[in-house]
């Protein structure tokens, strides 16, 4: 990747414009220290407040940590939220000369509560004060005399849709119009459930994993799931490319006139992974601004990626910190073709070869770094994510230790009863009271890393209890599936 650094280093101070809902972060720190007499809620002793650009002014934050000459549009309210946020903007460089005061709108501002235990950050809840409402057409027809007004002046249009209201569909066809007549690039991040009419003609559109399966009606279970997907969205939404993002397993590309490839990441310590959609989108765009090819744009997004998901909250990635993470290998892996994976086509079964069950290049990561491996709050707050796009949700358990074809085809059976399947796991200790003292014979975590790298797989978490009740009570799935 010689000449992708190569370029890194002659990208300049690129000026990006960031089209999107502007939001307001605030974080109140603490140490959790006792449960409140008054209920069954931790008593938190704040120490810390602290306040960051959220939503779209988050990409362009992140943007000016890269170096570039950013500007944002969009509207806040006229409260003490969207002052705040122009004074930061304004520490930042960040230009918001395009942004419009609604007198008929509250500030978009997202306020988490978090407490420190182990020396680690934890979100114990988060408080939205928000205006879901279209823009009014007054505010839009300012907006775009503004935008066009200045359009000329940048390299790139970054959209960043939160769903919030200011990205309408006239506002987003008309900046994606005047921008294709500049011959100025314009990638989308697409909102949760949105109508990708509203992108047409865009050049690039960033969907992440589960925002995919919404809009293509499929589902992604592996990478050659989302290069199909990508595929269905690219024809459907007429835009040039498509890349899916898909957490620890990396990106799926789908460039214009190109058959699409697989761009698989190394092993990164989560530890938020808040800001890494943003970030993707801030590097793509710096790398698009540059003249960058899209796979060497998203090799460096990765690599960012990954910078940002070791940080709490949204927080700046330096151009020095991606040179050295590149220089340590925390890149990507090159791609291979789709379907041909070590292992791919080998699994025999009654001396007919069928695609083996195994995903092996999940099974090469690290059992931590797997995104089918989560803890159950990670658990919980991604399936309510799946129930809000009407997912069925499947629930099986075992102590999978010494993995047999008998478990492999019930846990390929109990998938096809949903859309969604989430596979529980003993912990050692579980299985060493059902089992006796000589089990497990194959650790938790590699059970865990066994079990995930099934393809039919979505999620896998390990109970300590012996039976599964009260995770089942936690989870309630629209399926329980028990083998014989």
């Amino acid at each position: 990747m010689r000449r992708v650094l190569e370029a890194f280093e002659r990208l300049g101070e690129p000026r990006i414009l960031v089209v999107g809902d502007l939001m307001l972060d605030r974080y109140t720190w603490g140490n959790a220290t006792r449960v409140s007499p008054e209920g069954p809620v931790l008593v938190l002793r704040a120490d810390v407040d602290e306040v960051r650009p959220g939503g779209a002014a988050s990409v362009a934050y992140l943007l000016a940590g890269l170096d570039a000459k950013v500007s944002v549009s969009g509207v806040v309210g006229h409260d003490s939220d969207g002052r705040t946020l122009r004074r930061l903007l304004d520490e930042s460089r960040i230009g918001h000369s395009l942004v419009v005061d609604d007198a008929g709108r509250v500030t978009t501002c997202k306020e988490r509560i978090v407490g420190r235990a182990a020396n680690h950050p934890h979100q114990l809840v988060r408080v939205d004060r928000e205006d879901e409402r279209p823009i009014s057409r007054p505010i839009e027809d300012r907006l775009l005399a503004k935008i066009r007004e200045r359009l000329p002046e940048f390299q790139v249009v970054l959209i960043s849709d939160y769903g919030k209201g200011l990205c309408t569909r006239r506002l987003l066809t008309s900046v994606i119009a005047a921008a294709a007549d500049l011959g100025i690039p314009v990638l989308v991040d697409p909102a949760h459930g949105a109508d990708y009419a509203r992108y047409r003609r865009a050049t690039l559109l960033k969907p992440n994993r589960l925002e995919a399966e919404i809009a293509s009606g499929m589902r992604i279970r592996c990478a050659k799931d989302a290069l199909t997907a990508g595929r269905l969205l690219r024809e459907q939404s007429r835009v040039e490319s498509v890349l899916v993002t898909l957490d620890a397993e990396g990106m799926a590309l789908i460039p214009a006139g190109g058959k699409g490839q697989v761009l698989s990441t190394n092993p990164s310590d989560v530890h938020d992974v808040a800001g890494a959609g943003d970030m993707v989108l801030a590097v793509l765009g710096l790398c698009r601004a540059a003249g960058l090819p899209w796979q060497h744009a998203a090799y460096l997004a990765n690599v960012a990626a990954g910078l940002e998901v070791k940080k709490f909250g949204v927080s700046p990635v330096t151009r020095d910190e991606i040179r050295e993470a590149e220089a340590k290998g925390e890149g990507i892996r090159l791609p291979l073709p789709p379907g041909e994976g070590r292992g791919e086509g080998a699994f025999m079964e009654d001396g007919i070869p069928r695609p083996s069950p195994f995903d092996y290049d999940a099974l090469a990561r690290p059992t931590s770094e797997r995104g089918r491996v989560v803890s159950l709050g990670s658990l919980l707050s991604r399936l309510a994510a799946h129930r809000r796009a009407g997912h069925k949700i499947v629930f099986t358990n075992g102590c999978f230790d010494l993995l047999h074809v008998g478990h492999v085809r019930c846990v390929e059976e109990a998938a096809t009863l949903g859309d969604v399947l989430v596979v529980a796991i003993n912990s050692d200790a579980s299985v060493r009271r059902l089992k006796g003292p000589g089990r497990p014979v194959v650790r938790e975590r590699e059970r865990a890393a066994i079990i995930a790298a099934l393809r039919c797989v979505n999620y896998v978490t390990i109970f300590a209890a012996d039976t599964p009740d009260e995770l089942i009570r936690a989870i309630q799935p629209d399926l329980l599936v028990k083998g014989g």
